[in-house]
């Protein structure tokens, strides 16, 4: 067979506008192709080393800043700072270029007008006004279709950015907080029903009532009944403290009651102690929305976006109901919900009841620096920022490879580092336990303070009470009474003093002043001698004839003054020296 015939080289095509598109190989007709090896060996960097380019872009903080006292613009972007100008410097190291930033004309991002040209970055793109758009420019599919991005430099989402309702401040009753009013209010309707059931329970059931000296003969039929109305209102207050009372129940159905009473104590308790810390150590905000559904089916908080924006062109083009019923909410809202700048969207939203849907990297910038402001919600979606270039530009490939490069060497993340932290506000996510001081717990101590000042009065109204009961032979006022208590109070003498009672009767005074004469000793009552010699003593014994007598209740381990009937016999003559005094049967007058 004769050689193979090569067809004429072809002029390559080029789809694009405004292309210079070299010649980089032969296609031959037996399917064979043959690639120019200097420009395979070419070095990337070559391409864009020693140009200038046009790069534009729009203030936005952090990303492009004007410096501060910078007036006149420079060459290399000397009067902008930002993270976006750092990266540029980066590239611009690795690619051998220089660049001249310029702010676009009308201040937006890119959108679509009605007759199909562009606003923004990205109509100056298509327009060949500029060869890069840096800044934080959203990769869209709509942009896609008249611009070349690069491989996106951060990864981000929409997020909702409201300002912070923060609850009531912690005040000297902040202890109330882990209850609510209404819990408080029901715990103590409890208290009350529990104390008017023990008290009808123990009145009602018969083994609640007994008899409390059982070795008493003078009066076998008398029985008490422990749970008195001050008793059933005290033993559910040592219960609910968990401190117990001296007053315990005998019958099951006041068992029945105790039990459950306590079974209730113990979840309240454990309750209110699971949620103090948290009440005190933090302090708790109120949001009123926390999702973009909530904010979807609510009015009385306006929200909306940056206009002209890829946020406000993925609301128009979602097909999520949920999505679809925010955009037409903010469409047809008058007056207009949408705002020009991220600036103007946070005053907006620190000054009224609005809420900002922007990306997630802004949020984070700008809420560390206003601490009144909060992200609500998570991310409603997920996407990227890239360089935008003109379709069908050369340095597409080399912008991306750089870009690369500074991801693999963490450079990017070095410079989101030194651009988004040294915010005046903590993280959110540091909520260590912080030391409570008096605004948390204050309130404690006056209700203690209150608690002893009532205290002090009940006693000094019972020293009242008991000193104009009193009947003794001097006559002494209430307040000349106190000072002398309180003299003995503060005094070194032993603390024992005569109880105070009211004048016995003549008949009982017999009893008692034989009682006061008598001496206790291996459980028996002897009497003592009325004269100053010694005199037998022998231990006392029930008289055959009615008089008053002492006997030992040796279960009780008390003396008893026994009384008789309603007749009074007549009183007995004294008894001799060395003789045990004797007297008629009598009532219990005193117990010793």
């Amino acid at each position: 067979m004769g050689p193979q015939l090569r067809s004429q080289p072809m002029a390559p095509s080029c789809s694009r506008p405004a292309c210079a598109c070299p010649q980089i190989g032969v296609w031959h007709s037996n399917r064979t192709l043959a690639m120019n090896i200097t420009t395979l060996a070419m070095d990337v960097s070559e391409s864009l080393a020693n140009k200038t380019l046009i790069v534009t872009t729009i203030l936005e903080n952090p990303y492009v800043m004007r410096r501060a006292g910078a007036q006149a613009p420079g060459g290399a972007g000397e009067q902008y700072e930002g993270f976006c100008v750092d990266m540029l410097h980066e590239l611009a190291g690795i690619l051998k270029f220089r660049f001249q930033l310029r702010l676009v004309e009308d201040g937006l991002y890119g959108a679509p007008e009605a007759n199909g040209s562009w606003t923004g970055m990205v109509g100056e793109l298509v327009n060949r006004k500029a060869d890069l758009a840096v800044a934080a420019f959203t990769i869209t599919a709509e942009r896609e279709k008249v611009i070349d991005f690069s491989k996106p430099f951060m990864t981000l989402g929409i997020s909702i950015l409201y300002r912070v309702h923060m609850g009531r401040k912690p005040g000297y009753f902040s202890f109330l907080d882990p209850f609510s009013p209404a819990v408080w209010l029901f715990m103590l309707l409890a208290y009350l029903a529990v104390s008017c059931v023990l008290f009808l329970a123990a009145r009602l059931s018969p083994y609640e009532w007994y008899n409390p000296h059982p070795c008493l003969r003078g009066r076998p039929h008398v029985l008490e009944n422990q749970y008195s109305l001050g008793n059933s209102l005290w033993f559910p207050i040592g219960g609910f403290m968990q401190q117990g009372s001296e007053v315990l129940p005998r019958a099951l159905s006041t068992r029945c009651v105790s039990g459950v009473w306590w079974a209730f104590t113990l979840i309240i308790i454990s309750s209110y102690t699971a949620n103090l810390a948290a009440f005190l150590t933090v302090q708790r905000m109120e949001v009123p929305v926390e999702s973009a559904d909530d904010l979807a089916d609510q009015t009385n908080i306006e929200y909306g976006t940056i206009h002209a924006g890829s946020t406000m062109t993925f609301f128009q083009n979602s097909r999520y109901q949920t999505y679809q019923r925010m955009w037409n909410y903010m469409h047809s809202k008058q007056p207009s919900v949408f705002v020009k700048s991220t600036e103007e969207g946070i005053a907006r939203v620190l000054n009224s009841r609005y809420a900002f849907l922007l990306e997630s990297t802004m949020n984070e910038y700008h809420r560390r620096r206003n601490c009144n402001l909060t992200q609500i919600g998570g991310l409603l979606d997920t996407k990227g920022y890239g360089i935008g270039l003109p379709l069908g530009s050369p340095f597409r490939d080399e912008i991306t490879l750089a870009i690369l490069q500074l991801q693999e060497n963490n450079r990017l993340e070095i410079l989101k580092r030194k651009w988004w932290e040294g915010g005046k506000c903590p993280k959110e996510q540091d909520h260590r336990a912080k030391g409570l001081g008096m605004e948390n717990i204050g309130g404690i101590f006056v209700v203690l303070i209150c608690g002893l000042v009532v205290a002090v009065f009940v006693a000094v109204m019972e020293f009242v009470w008991a000193t104009r009961r009193s009947a003794e032979t001097e006559e002494l006022s209430v307040c000349q009474e106190m000072l002398r208590e309180l003299r003995q109070a503060v005094s070194c003498r032993k603390p024992t003093r005569s109880r105070r009672r009211r004048r016995p009767p003549a008949r009982a005074g017999l009893a008692l002043r034989a009682v006061r004469e008598m001496r206790f000793s291996n459980g028996k009552l002897y009497a003592a001698p009325l004269a100053a010699e010694p005199a037998p003593q022998r231990l006392l014994e029930e008289p055959a004839r009615p008089c008053t007598h002492i006997r030992i209740c040796h279960e009780c381990r008390r003396i008893q003054t026994l009384r008789g009937g309603p007749s009074t016999p007549r009183r007995p003559p004294p008894p001799e020296e060395g003789t045990p005094r004797r007297g008629g049967p009598r009532d219990l007058t005193e117990q010793e």
